[in-house]
């Protein structure tokens, strides 16, 4: 259908050239409606061509004929009715007992057997009984002809197989036992007289028949449904694209936003009384839009995977420039790529969230690392009033923002980013459980399978040991925390050192906040 269409296209370009008329006219380059609106001259040339195209042109793919709606059609059955040539000879020169009881009977097997295959292909008709009965009808006309006249009659037991074969419902086990069945008995009707071949090309003839018809009719069947599922796949795959890079945009660019916001307000506050301080803000903000382009362009691409030790110094300073103190702890052996690249996620939605919506004085990130699972808990104390409701909510809690608790939301309701976050850690394993701390606050917590493929993570001015803490400030920081010491300064918000080998934790240029 779908190719007809295709060159009923092509031939009414070719007759009919130019826009179409809106007076009634025969409109420029447009031929002067004569029979019916064509001329002949030009539709005769048009299908010359085609025709010639299609001596000419290379075979075409099964896989294009199939999907263009080729194959085995009704109309493809219609010639081998040319089988009972034989019996409508006899017929039309009178032989046998009585030809017109013979005419009738040839009348009615055809009608009934172009009756079963249009049945048959017929989309609303093929799933009912209908080509069922019409089958039975035929059975018993092609048994009767064969018992009463023979000889050539008995070639309609092949047609009969040949119609068993596009009836549906006949496929698999039914049809093979009742091919069987009838081939051995058109074998029997066939070889009355003794004749030992007759019977077994008519016995061979007619399971034959039935048997490649429904194999045909089988496989172009299965490819049609390959070509659909395979179809659907492509749209799952573009739906699942379109999904991650919604979720990834989302990830990326509110948290980026946030950063944006929340320094830019520092630069304003900052540049009366220090204007040192709010240049570095005001670079800290050109940075963050520089590397926002970076993770945008590598989430197009799907390449993009947030490390944790970036995103905890990313976490530190946009805390310290939103006024809230930052603690982090760490604890155990350095998590895997696969849950070091989730948590950094994890890190940057919650954060982002603290930033947002809680109206928090304190935010408290936890990485717990064992042989078998890390945790990752991120807590804020939502101490100030909500402004507004959250534009995320937790996963089956409520939500950041709530009145006189520093968090809102339904219970119901699930924000984009902590669900795309959720779909993240279901599809490594792990759990993702986010809502009020039991105090005041919000909190996510985060559990994930370890692999045990860990790896160094280091941190611009110094490294984060087990144990280590930072703390705020807007110094250049320096020190080493290595050993467990509590932290505080940085310009970024690195760890400085109080214990260990790390000095007093100021940095270069001190601390600001």
């Amino acid at each position: 259908m779908a190719a007809r269409a295709h060159a009923a296209a092509h031939t009414t370009r070719d007759i009919c050239p130019g826009p179409a008329p809106t007076d009634g006219s025969a409109g420029p380059g447009r031929a002067p409606p004569s029979l019916g609106g064509m001329d002949p001259r030009n539709g005769w040339r048009a299908a010359a061509r085609r025709w010639a195209a299609g001596r000419t042109g290379a075979p075409r793919p099964l896989e294009e004929e199939v999907r263009e709606g080729r194959g085995p059609t009704r109309y493809a059955f219609l010639p081998w009715l040319i089988l009972g040539t034989g019996a409508f000879s006899n017929v039309i020169r009178g032989e046998g007992a009585n030809p017109w009881v013979g005419g009738l009977a040839l009348l009615t097997f055809n009608s009934l057997y172009i009756f079963v295959v249009f049945t048959a292909f017929d989309p609303r008709r093929r799933g009912t009984r209908v080509p069922l009965y019409g089958l039975a009808a035929l059975a018993v006309v092609t048994f009767t002809v064969a018992l009463a006249f023979g000889n050539t009659w008995t070639l309609y037991f092949p047609l009969l197989s040949l119609a068993s074969g596009t009836v549906q419902q006949m496929r698999g086990r039914p049809l093979a036992v009742w091919l069987i069945v009838l081939s051995s008995a058109a074998g029997a009707i066939a070889g009355r007289d003794d004749d030992v071949w007759s019977a077994a090309t008519i016995g061979y003839g007619t399971f034959i028949s039935g048997m490649v018809t429904s194999v045909l009719l089988s496989l172009f069947s299965a490819v049609r449904q390959l070509d659909a599922t395979r179809q659907e796949l492509a749209r799952n795959a573009v739906e699942k694209e379109r999904l991650r890079f919604s979720r990834d945009l989302h990830d990326l660019l509110g948290h980026t936003l946030s950063v944006v916001v929340v320094k830019a307000e520092a630069v304003r506050r900052l540049a009366p009384r220090d204007l040192d301080a709010a240049l570095a803000q005001a670079a800290d903000i050109e940075a963050v839009g520089r590397q926002a382009l970076t993770e945008v362009r590598e989430a197009v691409t799907g390449y993009r995977e947030g490390g944790l030790a970036t995103e905890l110094d990313r976490a530190r300073s946009v805390l310290e420039a939103a006024g809230i103190e930052p603690v982090v702890r760490r604890s155990g052996p350095p998590p895997s790529a696969q849950a070091e690249a989730l948590l950094g996620w994890v890190v940057r939605e919650g954060v982002t969230n603290t930033v947002r919506h809680s109206r928090a004085a304190r935010c408290e990130i936890e990485v717990r690392a064992a042989e078998d699972r890390v945790r990752l808990t991120v807590t804020d104390d939502g101490r100030g009033p909500a402004a507004r409701g959250a534009a995320d909510g937790a996963v089956g809690s409520p939500a950041h923002g709530a009145p006189e608790a520093g968090h809102t939301g339904s219970a119901q309701r699930s924000g984009t980013g902590l669900t795309g976050l959720a779909e993240r850690i279901a599809a490594a394993g792990g759990t993702l459980d986010a809502g009020p701390d039991g105090r005041r606050g919000f909190r996510v917590v985060v559990e994930l399978p370890e692999d045990g493929e860990g790896f160094r993570i280091e941190q611009p001015g110094g490294r984060a040991g087990p144990g280590a803490e930072g703390g705020g400030g807007t110094g250049a920081g320096g020190g080493s925390a290595a050993t467990g010491g509590v932290g505080g300064g940085g310009k970024h918000g690195e760890y400085g050192g109080d214990g260990g080998d790390g000095g007093d934790g100021e940095g270069e240029e001190g601390a600001d906040q």
